[in-house]
């Protein structure tokens, strides 16, 4: 459904709620599409550890002879001073 925004300020409750129920609304101005009414998708947070039983990236830390705790923890980003 395309509707001028005149109309759909006059609307905005019902044009809510039947983009929540799936319907396609775009809004416009002088008869060309403008924006369209999408339902909010939260973002997607950040979920630590997915790869830690992937035994593909685990194989690949092998052959790499990569130990990332101890690159980490002994590394010279932050030398010691003496």
């Amino acid at each position: 459904m395309i509707i001028n925004i005149a109309e759909a300020k006059a609307h905005l409750s019902d044009l809510i709620q039947r983009a929540c129920q799936g319907e396609e609304i775009i809004i416009a101005k002088n008869n060309q599409p403008l924006v369209e009414l999408v339902v909010h998708q939260p973002k997607s947070q950040i979920k630590f550890g997915l790869l830690e039983n992937d035994t593909a990236t685990q194989d690949l830390l092998k052959i790499m002879d990569v130990d990332l705790a101890d690159d980490f923890y002994n590394s010279d980003i932050f030398p010691e001073t003496k």
